[in-house]
């Protein structure tokens, strides 16, 4: 195994000192604000203004949180698990109701508290541990390099004291500092991650989960088995019983042989367009060509009214996640057409470091029901990647339907 050597273990001081600058400050400017808003508007909670401001205060939280687990994975090493509770989708729904569900599921998660500990607590531990390889860091530089100019310029006895007190500072700096910042993962882990409890609740979502991935997965094979039946293959059985009367008569009736072949010719055209349409159910080739980003454009060009569509990909999703979302968007969009009577839509993916998250809206009627068999059947897709649709659709609209899924690749 290759040593570090004296300037690979200073840049790991240098990072390790600005990188704890950085969760210094976080710690104090976003944590307090956020911990007095969350529980002053806890407070008011009874009071109705509460229902309003504590789902925008512990969101602060959660991403502020969030952004810790994924700082401890990139800079530390130390894996934080998400421990939060799938959004339920009632409480995705429009109105006064689903706001106190929202703010129930917000409350009754034990992760909103974790995280509200966490908050307070990473105050003071933050701010100690995120100083300390600065701290190091600039009494050693000070102590080398600047010390001798001043002794030199002063001629005090005093400043010659500071040279080995700042060579050892900064020795130290170089074994302990980039720890010091894997121990405030390590902190942070301990509150962060999913309690033993949480553990269980995954486990039993994800089991739920699979039972559905497993139903939708054997319907889906009963779709394909029947459209194969009655499409494609009664077309070629069909096929090869006008050939078989084509060569019977091509001798004795030639004009009714062509006839069949004709007929023949017509059926296999037919059958080929239903082979690649069922295809294109299962899989489409676009998504393989042109990835999730050109298969959406190529799937706005097709629908019937004018579609504005927004993408932004930082990084190419799995292709199981990509043909989920596809299919999300698609049954959006057949909905959009076949109920909304809008005269115009819009599509917007968005992936980034966080997940994708994937919005259809439309100008129409609205009043759009979330418990359709075709949104359920996304939703159970979107299940397998612990996905969330949430449909927003008041009389008289817009409708925006909006596929969300946390980043798991």
């Amino acid at each position: 195994m290759k040593r570090e050597g004296f300037g690979g273990r200073m840049r790991g001081l240098v990072r390790a000192a600005g990188r704890g600058l950085l969760q210094s400050v976080l710690a104090l400017a976003p944590g307090i604000p956020l911990f007095v808003a969350s529980i002053v508007s806890m407070v008011y909670i009874p009071l109705g203004v509460g229902l309003f401001l504590a789902p925008a205060a512990l969101a602060g939280v959660r991403a502020n949180a969030e952004r810790q687990r994924r700082w401890a994975a990139r800079w530390s090493g130390v894996t934080i698990p998400s421990p939060y509770r799938p959004l339920p989708r009632e409480a995705t729904d429009p109105g006064f109701i689903a706001r106190v569900r929202r703010v129930r599921w917000l409350l009754t998660d034990p992760a909103t508290w974790r995280d509200l500990l966490w908050t307070i607590t990473n105050v003071p531990v933050g701010l100690v541990l995120g100083l300390i390889p600065a701290c190091l860091l600039v009494y050693g530089l000070g102590g080398c390099l600047v010390s001798p100019w001043l002794w030199i310029a002063s001629g005090s006895i005093y400043w010659p004291l500071s040279i080995p007190l700042g060579t050892v500072s900064l020795a130290a700096g170089i074994a302990i500092g980039p720890a010091v910042l894997k121990g405030h993962a390590v902190f942070s882990a301990a509150l962060l991650s999913p309690t033993p409890g949480q553990f269980t609740h995954r486990v039993n979502h994800l089991a739920e989960s699979r039972s559905h991935v497993v139903d939708a997965s054997a319907a889906e094979l009963r779709r394909i088995e029947r459209d194969l039946h009655d499409g494609a293959q009664a077309r070629l059985v069909s096929l090869g019983m006008n050939i078989g009367l084509a060569e019977q008569l091509i001798g004795d009736d030639p004009k009714t042989a062509r006839s069949l072949l004709a007929e023949a010719r017509s059926s296999s055209t037919e059958a080929l367009r239903e082979l690649r349409d069922l295809v294109r159910g299962i899989h489409p080739p676009i998504l393989d060509e042109r990835g999730l980003d050109g298969a959406v454009k190529a799937l706005a060009l097709t629908v019937p009214l004018p579609v504005e569509v927004h993408i932004s990909i930082d990084e190419r999703p799995p292709a199981p996640v990509e043909s989920a979302v596809y299919f999300a968007v698609t049954e959006a969009l057949a909905n959009t057409v076949k109920h909304s009577s809008a005269t115009r839509a819009w599509i917007q993916v968005q992936v980034d470091e966080t997940g994708l998250v994937a919005i259809v809206g439309d100008n129409g009627i609205g009043g759009a029901d979330p418990a359709g068999a075709g949104i359920q059947g996304v939703e159970r897709r979107l299940e397998a990647f612990d996905g969330t649709t949430a449909v927003t659709s008041p009389v008289g609209g817009p409708t925006t339907v909006t596929f969300t899924l946390p980043r798991s690749w």
